[in-house]
This record gives structure tokens, sequence and C-alpha cells, in this order.
């Protein structure tokens, strides 16, 4: 095992490919009925497709939706300001919204007990390092499957999941 940290990071992250070695029943369902969906599961693609119109990609958008349904959300809202988050389920934030908002995000939607989902957290130094901080601190499961990061606010122990 020694020299594993050297290892890139898709080699690390392979003993959770397909749920394997994922512990958590929460997050295994995750992992098999949304992350590995090719199509929407239901007939609501709301989100999708604004997901869609502001530059997602479709399998994200629609893994989202998924996700959406497979948690039962009834609300979501994409790049508002934490002042804005009461009454909503499932809030994202894309690049749009800044790293500067991501602290008080993730703070807010731990406050009302959502999910907050940050989309490419990984997408600049910067920002992996905000996201890295706000995982050390989350107090619930957080998933990061490179795509998006999501910070759920539940009953779920704490939980650091890299897939």
């Amino acid at each position: 095992m020694y020299g594993l940290s050297r290892l890139p990071s898709n080699l690390k992250r392979a003993r959770y490919w397909r749920g394997h070695g994922v512990h958590s029943p929460f997050v295994y369902a995750i992992v098999r009925e949304v992350f590995m969906e090719g199509v929407v599961k239901g007939d609501n693609r709301e989100l999708m497709i604004a997901l869609m119109d502001r530059g997602i990609g479709r399998r994200r958008a629609i893994e989202l939706q998924n996700l959406v349904e497979h948690c039962k959300y009834n609300t979501f809202a994409i790049d508002i300001t934490p002042e804005q988050m009461e009454g909503y389920d499932f809030v994202i934030s894309t690049l749009e919204a800044g790293n500067d908002v991501l602290g008080p995000l993730a703070q807010r939607a731990s406050e009302l007990g959502i999910t907050l989902c940050i989309m490419l957290p990984s997408y600049d130094r910067k920002r992996d390092i905000a996201c890295q901080e706000l995982v050390k601190n989350h107090r619930c499961t957080s998933v990061d499957n490179r795509g998006y990061l999501l910070l759920f606010n539940n009953h779920l122990p704490k939980q650091e999941f890299r897939l």
C-alpha cells in the first residue's frame, strides 16, 4: 500500500466503481440508481432542461434529475443566494455563482436541512480547496463524483465519498 497516495485520482477512486466498496445503503442506492442510469426516471424533466439551458452536459443533468426523483425532492433552485434558500429541498450552485458564495450556501443549507449540489468542485485550484474545506467541515454525508459535489443535510452520519 506504500505509495498509494501517488496513484492518479481515477485509480484511487476505482474501488467505488459501480458502488463496490460503498458501505452506506443510501449512497450505494444513489450510485446504482442515479449515477449509473443513462435515462431519466419518471416523467419530470424540469431540472434536466434547466441545467442543460445553463450549459450543463446531458449526462450530469440526467443524473441530477434522477437524484431529485430518487430522493423525492419537491422543489429546487439554481444559483440562488443563501437568503433565498428557504422553501427549497435541493439547491444547485454552478460556476456562475462564484466560489465566494460556497461557504455561506453550505452553512445555510445545513441550517435548513437542504441538500446542496456544487457543480464542478475541482474546476480550478481555488474551487477545489474551497470544496475540500466544505467536505471537511460538513456534518453529514458528502458525495463527490467529479462532476458535482453533493452535501446531504439529513439524518445520515458524517461520511465522505469520492467516486
